[in-house]
């Protein structure tokens, strides 16, 4: 694939993940109205999409409550601020083994497997413009934790993204889950050009130098739209590396909690950080929507107008 320069930029705003960062950093939200607040912020920086997980607004810890979605979307839309609604779905598809000499009975403590239609609760009723789908099985950084995904699992999750009218994001950890991802648009469980994110530096998936990065790109169809990110003191860096290779970016406190060596990040500060980078490379950050536009995404009202 030749090198060719992003020219029209979105940003992505990852607001709060599901990993284990709420006490690493004061400025992760947990409530949903810390969330939808921080999106908000992120969206007036810059962000034309934001990425939004929920937590139990006590411990923090990541959890898939509809209820909780459903604030988080709702203020959000209640909003005077425009942003594309883009909701996790990879919940619900956790599995945490037993030691190596006695793998079984799985965890209780770590293991989360959920139904198709349970992990897909909250976007039936939300029904936000993006949903993201994991598009592969892969060992997650822990020593006994499984990220599970299966075919069957995939294939019924994209069917019903499809079938809602919610544009599924492929989240690609190695180059297996894009030549998936390709299968599944050639199925027709999902629509032709799809939307790609490309996750790099994740344990135990794509590490995040340049040789993988190419070959991740090099694997996407040249229809589709991607983006890129990548964890910790390299978010900032792949801003850069993305939309040099003729991409989009995703920063965002899921993936780095840091400004600069020493100093916290709160989300729109690194949205602002990505805006000046694309804008110093001579690229314009296009707005939510141009990138209704561009990925033929489907706006919905706030729920008092008839959502």
């Amino acid at each position: 694939m030749p090198l060719e320069m992003n020219q029209e930029v979105f940003i992505t705003c990852a607001v709060t993940g599901s990993g284990g960062t709420q006490d690493r950093s004061p400025h992760v939200p947990r409530s949903p109205e810390q969330i939808a607040d921080s999106a908000i912020a992120a969206a007036k920086a810059g962000a034309a999409v934001v990425h939004c997980h929920v937590r139990d607004p006590e411990t923090g810890v990541a959890s898939r409550d509809p209820g909780m979605f459903r604030e988080v979307t709702d203020r959000i839309r209640d909003s005077e601020v425009d942003v594309v609604l883009n909701l996790t779905a990879g919940m619900g598809g956790d599995i945490t083994t037993g030691p190596p000499e006695a793998p079984l009975p799985l965890a209780d403590a770590g293991t989360d497997m959920a139904s198709a239609e349970e992990r897909m609760e909250h976007v039936v009723d939300c029904l936000p413009e993006i949903c993201t789908l994991d598009c592969g099985t892969m060992n997650f950084a822990e020593a006994d934790y499984i990220m599970a995904n299966t075919p069957s699992m995939l294939r019924e999750m994209g069917r019903m993204m499809t079938e809602l009218g919610v544009k599924p994001e492929i989240e690609a950890f190695d180059t297996g889950h894009l030549w998936f991802a390709k299968q599944l648009v050639a199925e027709g469980t999902l629509a032709s050009p799809a939307l790609v994110q490309l996750c790099m530096g994740v344990p135990w998936g794509a590490p995040d130098d340049m040789n993988t990065l190419m070959a991740m790109i090099n694997n996407v169809p040249q229809d589709w739209t991607w983006s890129a990110f990548a964890l910790g003191r390299n978010e900032l860096p792949y801003v850069a590396a993305a939309v040099l290779n003729g991409g989009n970016v995703r920063v965002g406190l899921e993936d780095n909690l840091w400004l600069e060596k020493g100093v916290l990040a709160t989300n729109e500060q690194l949205v602002e950080r990505a805006v000046t980078i694309i804008e110093t490379m001579g690229a314009r950050v296009i707005g939510p929507e141009e990138v209704r536009q561009k990925l033929g995404l489907v706006k919905r009202p706030p729920r008092g107008n008839g959502s």
